[in-house]
């Protein structure tokens, strides 16, 4: 059984907008149970330096159109100029959900509103690449710079507020690709379509809670 998520992250003047196609594949396990999941990078697209954003919401349409799939998830970076654009998406009957990217510990939900710390992104991310279920098909153009991506990423630790940072995270190194992934895997594992409830919040603080 598999389903499709698809991650954008959206660039700014300097910046690269990306996609990550991310399948979703689940078999069964042991007396019936599903097994655990793996995540499939199917797809990895760089748009150019300057790319109007409507011609970026006519791509993601035919893209979101070619994987047949009814069930596929848009998730966007919906932070700082990401909001017009998610508005944009939505206008074009994506329905995307929006993440905004925060410095917090918690995530919040309101709608197909979520706002999501940075170091869940990454967690999600760094967990299923060094317990290896996330499988990047090498044949992919960009593969190799997502990996590289992947590998240069590094997490420190401030002693001085105890806090996590992510030091190539929007500090002068292109991280597109690994952010487009990183958005598509957590929508995968925490909002999940299930019969009634087609994005099911599981261990998530919901405003008003």
């Amino acid at each position: 059984m598999s389903s499709f998520v698809v991650g954008l992250d959206l660039g700014q003047v300097s910046d690269f907008t990306a996609i990550a196609v991310v399948e979703v594949l689940t078999g069964d396990g042991k007396n019936g149970f599903p097994g655990e999941p793996s995540y499939h990078v199917r797809h990895l697209q760089r748009f150019k330096l300057g790319t109007p954003y409507p011609e970026v919401v006519a791509q993601v349409g035919t893209l979101m159109g070619n994987l047949k799939d009814p069930g596929a998830l848009l998730a966007v970076d919906g932070t700082g100029v990401g909001r017009p654009v998610v508005d944009l998406l939505r206008k074009a009957g994506l329905n995307p959900v929006s993440i905004t990217i925060t410095a917090g510990d918690k995530v919040i939900h309101e709608g197909r509103e979520y706002r999501v710390p940075k170091r869940d992104l990454v967690g999600a991310l760094t967990v299923a690449f060094q317990g290896e279920k996330l499988k990047i098909a090498a044949a992919l153009p960009d593969s190799k710079t997502l990996i590289q991506e992947l590998l240069t990423f590094k997490v420190r630790i401030d002693p001085k507020t105890a806090h996590d940072s992510y030091d190539t995270w929007r500090e002068g190194i292109h991280d597109d690709l690994v952010l487009a992934t990183g958005i598509a895997l957590w929508t995968a594992q925490k909002i999940v379509p299930t019969t009634g409830s087609k994005f099911p919040i599981i261990g998530i603080k919901r405003r008003g809670w």
